[in-house]
């Protein structure tokens, strides 16, 4: 019987502290990247993402192929806020991101929605693409998770402006992020 109750009260130990386990602040979460971005002397790469978003996990799989990952982590702190999740996950945000979100100018952009920025939290660069010339207060079309031709391009200019990486390595990263680009719908036989 002692055996029993002393399993029983280890389990609710164990339930309770997960219950209270939450995730990291926002703003835990960018001080970390800066601070290893710092010491790394690299850039951080910040990335909104939810669980329900499909091209959030692409993203995520191109940045970590094999072909490119080592190229990115040599040159990148790639940090994640999650974000805008559904009702029955919110759980899963980090506290304060959705404040985040908006004070990048993220909120009307859609997911994935990304920045690169120094290690002092100034932006460089973001996934909007603006009128050439506008400022980073200007809300633009939202790349997410770049794919097509005009996507990846901006997407590789915008790493070779803040990072070391060569054209070889740059063209290596391009050519992994058009493979997220869809197949175009076929046509039903005997329709043109």
């Amino acid at each position: 019987m002692k055996k029993i109750i002393l399993l029983f009260f280890a389990l609710a130990i164990g339930l309770n502290s997960r219950a209270q386990t939450t995730n990291p602040s926002a703003d835990e979460v960018l001080k970390q990247a800066y601070t290893q971005a710092a010491k790394e002397h690299k850039k951080v790469m910040l990335i909104f993402h939810a669980s329900w978003c499909s091209w959030c996990k692409k993203m995520e799989a191109s940045l970590n192929d094999p072909s490119c990952k080592q190229m990115i982590d040599n040159n990148y702190v790639i940090t994640t806020l999650d974000v805008l999740e559904q009702p029955a996950k919110k759980n899963l945000e980090n506290p304060g991101s959705t404040e985040a979100l908006a004070k990048f100018h993220g909120e009307k952009a859609g997911l994935p929605f990304w920045l690169i920025l120094d290690d002092k939290g100034k932006v460089l660069g973001d996934s909007q693409v603006r009128p050439k010339g506008a400022s980073l207060d200007t809300y633009g079309d939202n790349v997410g998770c770049p794919a097509s031709e005009s996507e990846v391009t901006y997407f590789v200019q915008l790493l070779k402006s803040t990072s070391k990486l060569s054209d070889a390595d740059l063209a290596v990263i391009g050519k992994r992020f058009t493979l997220n680009q869809p197949a175009p719908a076929s046509k039903p036989a005997g329709t043109n």
